[in-house]
């Protein structure tokens, strides 16, 4: 999503341009051509040197540096950029840009640019709940400005509030999910479900899965990087909310299946990769089970709702096949069983495309039963391989 993406950073002056610096790594380690303009303030917080060091590429600091080769022609750099990022944001830098002013280059830049635009203010807690702030932050997002809402922690006064920069890989996903705004998803709302659920046996101890979420999380991420307005329908995972992304908890079968058939309403796609766990209680224990010397325990268990294969409405389905043997056979006698789309059959017993890995190996199977069987991969290439399949059947 990043590789060759022209992006501007912006940086002003608040404690938190240090931090910067390790988002300006983190693009160019991407594969990203990253342009830095500092604003005055911010270089008395981290040098020029630092972030040319890091991105290999000369920073602007002043509209009419002559050495620069933006100097002349500095709309040039706003025509270039594929998206711009500004942070650290100051409360003055976002009253500046709310106001039109363009007496430096960041201004300059912002305001001739056609590309999207991020903004992740950092600042004291009362001067981002300040009303003015806010007003000035509201008139950004009705021109189309994306922003991050700032993180709660301590601050530079050494109190608790809300005002820290976000940490860089949310601030990451804001970029490729306003680099997504004009993909082929765009306008479309895609639903996905992750991780594994857990029925309760007893207050303490439940039936589950050993599912990570992983896989559903990256196609919520492609998605909404393509355009998409996605819904991630979320059990029991040890993940990061996406940014840019509706997450709806729902950690067991039943509360799942009511978060699924509300989101469905208004949905043109389906993608269903939770473990959803087959059995669950057919009355959970009140209160916890007491282990009792020399007696088993015999546990009464019933199915789960079938979500897939119950959910109806006029979108695309696609389900997931995790398999421990005749993966393809399996596969396609679920496919035709819950009227699916496609099906996405993995092998469960490898060890670099099981559960809890960051790799994938898979075979995706259309209604017709034709097969394309995916080397291993990354699991997010993996969710773009599946996404260009339903914007096919789109």
């Amino acid at each position: 999503m990043l590789k060759n993406k022209t992006i501007i950073l912006g940086i002003t002056g608040g404690i938190a341009a240090y931090k910067a610096a390790d988002l300006a790594s983190k693009l160019t380690q991407a594969g990203a051509k990253v342009e830095v303009i500092m604003t005055e303030a911010a270089m008395k917080f981290i040098t020029p040197l630092t972030l040319r060091n890091i991105t290999h590429r000369p920073v602007v600091t002043d509209m009419f540096e002559l050495a620069s080769e933006w100097s002349v022609e500095h709309v040039a750099l706003a025509e270039a950029a594929d998206a711009i990022i500004v942070a650290p944001a100051t409360a003055n830098t976002i009253a500046r840009l709310a106001a039109g002013i363009a007496d430096d280059m960041l201004g300059t830049v912002v305001l001739a640019t056609k590309a999207p635009v991020v903004i992740a203010p950092a600042m004291n807690d009362l001067m981002y709940s300040n009303k003015v702030t806010q007003e000035n932050i509201t008139k950004l997002k009705a021109r189309g400005f994306s922003f991050i809402e700032p993180g709660y922690g301590r601050l530079a006064s050494g109190k608790m509030g809300k005002g820290r920069l976000p940490d860089t890989p949310e601030i990451i996903a804001a970029i490729e999910a306003a680099l997504g705004q004009k993909k082929d998803l765009s306008g479309k709302h895609v639903v996905v479900t992750a991780g594994g659920t857990r029925e309760p046996i007893d207050p303490v101890r439940h039936i589950g899965n050993r599912s990570s979420g992983k896989m559903g999380y990256a196609l919520a991420e492609a998605a909404r990087d393509r355009g998409a307005k996605v819904t991630l329908i979320s059990a029991n995972v040890s993940l990061d909310a996406p940014a840019d992304v509706t997450l709806v908890k729902a950690p067991t079968a039943l509360e799942m299946k009511k978060e699924v058939e509300k989101a469905v309403k208004k949905s043109d796609v389906l993608i269903m990769a939770a473990a959803v766990a087959d059995y669950q209680m057919e009355i959970a224990a009140g209160n916890k089970i007491k282990k009792e010397s020399g007696k088993n325990l015999t546990l009464n268990l019933v199915k789960t709702p079938d979500i897939l294969g119950e959910v109806k409405g006029n979108f695309i389905k696609v389900g997931f096949a995790a398999e421990s043997e005749n993966l393809v056979a399996n596969a396609k006698k679920k496919l035709t069983g819950k009227k699916l789309d496609l099906i996405i059959a993995n092998d469960i017993t490898k060890t670099d495309s099981g559960f809890d890995a960051d790799t994938n190996r898979v075979v995706i199977i259309d209604k017709k039963g034709k097969t394309e069987e995916l080397p291993l991969m990354s699991k997010r290439e993996v969710a773009d391989k599946i996404l260009d399949k339903v914007k096919g059947l789109l």
